[in-house]
């Protein structure tokens, strides 16, 4: 059936008709009062959902091009820089820390387990020279489902002084309480397709004022992404290119949206679609690919035995268009992810979980009751 289309994908996510709706209207022009006053309750809104008093800025780019942003406006060509990487995405920061000439040291770990605190404590505990300038790590490894120990690996940067923290919340930022001022952290990246529930385009960037204090010695070619440009004008309520306005529209709406339900109750509400999810997969007899204690609230990783991941992942779509997401890298045709984030609630997970098991008796696998999962979500939803 046309226009039946249910994502279930960690990005981009499912967007609300409200923000839709926004997104369709007629263009302003991007230097008049009233897009001015509606930058300025957009950028508060963002303070808010970051739970930050400092700058917030958002850029016309995806998640990378924020992160991006985020690593060459407060270093310096040589610096040494820690990066962890445990998945898709943290090999992705090694890579363009490389391609501007850091000197990275990789802090790893295998791709479905967490990235040690200890070993972030051990190496900045070493630098008795203070020569560390920053850490860069990704808070909810997407292409794993596993969500690293931020706040004690933040803890150990933080002892050391000298070295910023660079997070990746590109998929928990909205999703899990992240508590930007309260951590301390100092640079952290995200974008619009994932917790905010509208569409690609937007790459946001909050900055501390220590971050700020190391990019008036930062020596990196900037040019669009200078986010000292960014700043000026965000004091300004303006922007120093031409944004995307329709963006601004949905981002606006979708803000709103998020108010009015309240950081508590969405955090809450991704912590009960994890647990309901994790919960059904469990009784279809799948394993899950990450433990629970390092589990993301934006995404859950499947590693059947049975059954192919990409077989489930063809049926899921062909069937009732439901589009589930793939492994990546050495993962293809490993796992596939079931993604619980932004605009997503029980139903969503209920009506994910009853097509999968319709999937699974059709390719044979006979790991479990069928409709075991449903009753494992169900019950998950009735204690919540």
């Amino acid at each position: 059936m046309d226009d039946k289309a249910m994502l279930m994908i960690p990005g981009p996510t499912p967007v609300p008709e409200r923000a839709l709706t926004a997104l369709g209207k007629h263009p302003i022009g991007h230097r008049t009062g009233e897009f001015s006053a509606l930058i300025g309750e957009v950028n508060a809104g963002l303070q808010w959902l970051h739970q930050t008093k400092n700058d917030v800025l958002t850029l016309a780019a995806s998640g990378t091009g924020a992160m991006e942003a985020g690593i060459i406006n407060f270093l310096s060509a040589g610096d040494r820089v820690l990066v962890g990487s445990n998945g898709k995405f943290g090999d992705r920061w090694v890579q363009v820390a490389q391609a501007y000439g850091l000197n990275v040291e990789v802090i790893d770990a295998e791709w479905g387990k967490p990235l040690d605190p200890e070993a972030f404590r051990a190496a900045l505990e070493a630098d008795t020279n203070k020569e560390i300038a920053a850490v860069i790590l990704t808070h909810s490894e997407t292409s794993t489902g596993v969500l690293n120990d931020l706040g004690a690996i933040v803890a150990h940067i933080k002892a050391h002084s000298k070295a910023l923290s660079i997070v990746d919340a590109v998929t928990s930022l909205g999703a899990y309480d992240l508590k930007v001022d309260e951590l301390g952290l100092d640079v952290v990246g995200s974008g619009s397709q994932k917790g905010y529930m509208i569409p690609p385009g937007l790459g946001f960037v909050a900055v501390s004022n220590k971050a700020w204090d190391a990019y008036e010695r930062a020596t990196l070619p900037r040019f669009y992404f200078d986010l000292g440009k960014y700043r000026k004008t965000a004091a300004k309520n303006s922007t120093p290119f031409t944004p995307p306005i329709n963006l601004y529209f949905a981002l606006h709406a979708a803000l709103q949206m998020m108010q009015d339900e309240g950081l508590e109750a969405i955090f809450a509400r991704h912590d009960r679609l994890k647990r309901a999810t994790r919960a059904a997969v469990k009784a279809m007899g799948l394993p899950l690919f990450g433990a629970d204690e390092c589990a993301s609230p934006a995404i859950t990783a499947v590693a059947p035995a049975t059954v192919k991941a990409e077989d489930v992942r063809a049926r899921m779509n062909k069937k009732f268009d439901i589009a589930l997401a793939g492994g990546q890298d050495h993962l293809k045709g490993q796992i596939f992810r079931i993604g619980h984030l932004g605009f997503v609630a029980d139903r969503d997970v209920l009506t994910a979980i009853g097509a999968l098991e319709s999937v699974l008796v059709e390719l044979g696998h006979d790991g479990a009751t069928p409709g075991a999962g449903i009753a494992a979500a169900a019950a998950v939803f009735k204690a919540s």
